[in-house]
């Protein structure tokens, strides 16, 4: 029987790349901004190349809100993995183990099923410290609920 991990968060948890997210959705929206206030201004368009620039400005706007989108949810039941365009569900149980690797992009968690997800949610990018943090509160949560606990190296 292993001690009580101090480190284990309080359900329900979401983790997010939150600098990156504020980074992307500001530019996104400075770019909208600015695309949108330089189509009104030029006297020389007329309404249909207006609307154009406000689409396009509109749709880098959507492409950096994708990009923010990632996120990993973790409840009583399992684990909820949001990346660019798919979402996917887990139980507890069909995590193995939580890795982030020196050199990662982000966290990828090996399945029972013998796949590698990876979860965009946790991403070294911008928060290197909050990501470790982050990966190492997941992978307690993981072996404490899950069946992590049985196949994980003890330096893993």
């Amino acid at each position: 029987m292993s001690a009580p991990r101090p480190e284990l968060s309080t359900l329900p948890v979401t983790f997010r790349p939150t600098l990156t997210r504020v980074v992307l959705l500001s530019v996104g929206l400075a770019m909208f901004l600015v695309i949108t206030v330089v189509a009104l201004m030029l006297e020389r368009l007329n309404p249909g190349e207006r609307a154009s620039f406000v689409f396009v400005a509109a749709l880098f706007f959507g492409v950096l809100a994708l990009l923010s989108r990632p996120r990993v949810a973790a409840d009583d039941t399992g684990v909820t993995v949001v990346n660019l365009t798919r979402t996917r569900r887990l139980a507890w149980e069909e995590i193995l183990r939580v890795n982030l690797r020196s050199g990662d992009p982000w966290v990828f968690l090996d399945l029972s099923d013998g796949t590698s997800l990876p979860a965009l949610g946790i991403q070294p990018g911008l928060a290197k410290e909050q990501a470790i943090r982050d990966a190492r509160a997941l992978r307690s949560l993981a072996e404490a609920r899950g069946a992590g606990g049985d196949d994980t190296p003890a330096g893993g």
